[in-house]
């Protein structure tokens, strides 16, 4: 199986790029960090939002993820056509697995740049998959990298210079779909109401009144 074809039969209408929450009718939109900003009034970083950010990551995607899951690991990375020619899968994936011999089962299908941009046509989508167990991850600093976008704060993704590399985590063994876009929030779609109801009963105070309607969907 590759993510393609699993996407088809369980996802049919579904682009794996951002907003996944805004194409699926089933979803949760988390926000992150509470009320605490990003920067103290000196500029510096607010390292306690982004350990309450690590804390909710992990919480979320521990009770939805269980160690024997089979998941798809996938990476969007986007590049400049002509000045970025060689594929890095290890780059983007050799600090996250467990065992290295999975890098030799990375699949990778180049797309068309799928964000508005006035030269898009110059520049393309990469996508990274690998389809493992939970327990082959380094979860947690996964969920830190994604995090940490925007700012200079370690572990990172490595990747190319345009855009910062979009990870999803695919669980097909319960049809979830898990996304950080940034230490502001996350995004989760299932196929069937009733395998991320429980989370957004425990967690609704992490769900902003305009991102409710998600689950009266299903």
């Amino acid at each position: 199986m590759n993510i393609e074809d699993y996407l088809k039969e369980r996802f049919s209408t579904l682009e794996l790029v951002p907003s996944i929450y805004y194409q699926w009718d089933i979803g949760i939109h988390f926000s992150l960090g509470g009320e605490i900003y990003q920067l103290k009034e000196n500029d510096d970083l607010n390292l306690e939002r982004f350990r309450l950010v690590y804390k909710q990551t992990s919480v979320l995607f521990n009770e939805m993820f269980e160690q024997n899951d089979d998941l798809f690991l996938v990476t969007n990375v986007y590049k400049h056509k002509t000045k970025e020619k060689l594929t890095r899968k290890i780059k983007v994936y050799k600090s996250f697995l467990k065992d290295k011999s999975h890098l030799n089962r990375i699949q990778v299908k180049t797309y068309p740049y799928p964000f508005e941009l006035d030269d898009a046509d110059e520049y393309e989508m990469q996508q990274f998959s690998l389809l493992c167990k939970r327990k082959d991850v380094r979860v947690n600093e996964l969920l830190k990298a994604a995090s940490n976008e925007d700012f200079p704060l370690k572990p990172k993704f490595g990747g190319y210079s345009i855009d910062y590399p979009d990870v999803f985590f695919v669980n097909i063994t319960k049809d979830i779909i898990f996304f950080i876009y940034d230490d502001r929030g996350c995004e989760d779609i299932a196929r069937e109401a009733k395998r991320i109801r429980p989370f957004y009963e425990k967690y609704k105070d992490w769900v902003e009144e305009v991102d409710k309607k998600g689950m009266s969907k299903g």
